[in-house]
């Protein structure tokens, strides 16, 4: 058994899923034209996300998700580069860059939706 995806109900799907491609590198694997308006999205290496606005269930308060909780996270080759780029496309910093005992960095953005987005840049690669 794989892990296919991962889904998220966020209010305004087709902004964010652009945003998301044009910033963070995904593509669109399927794109729904009709109410919930599903995505299915994903990295370079297979990594898959839903995201879809289904206004009859209540979304998640992003912006009040303490980022340690729930955070979709990107690895990087330049951290500070790629986070003063996200900032200028609208991206809001929760955090500064850490620096973590086994030569990791890491660092928490907001999407313009309130989602989090964990950039890492790992000393060794974990895959």
């Amino acid at each position: 058994m794989n892990l296919e995806h991962v889904a998220i109900n966020v209010p305004n799907v087709r902004e964010q899923v652009q945003w998301w491609k044009e910033h963070l590198g995904i593509r669109i694997v399927s794109a729904g034209d009709v109410a919930p308006y599903m995505n299915f999205i994903a990295d370079e290496k297979g990594s898959m996300l839903e995201l879809y606005s289904n206004e009859e269930h209540e979304h998640l308060d992003f912006a009040n998700i303490n980022a340690f909780n729930l955070h979709f996270a990107f690895s990087v080759d330049d951290m500070e580069g790629e986070r003063d780029r996200l900032i200028r496309a609208g991206a809001t910093p929760d955090g500064d860059i850490n620096d973590t005992p086994t030569g990791d960095k890491l660092c928490f953005l907001r999407d313009p939706w309130n989602v989090t987005v964990q950039l890492v840049q790992r000393k060794t690669p974990m895959i």
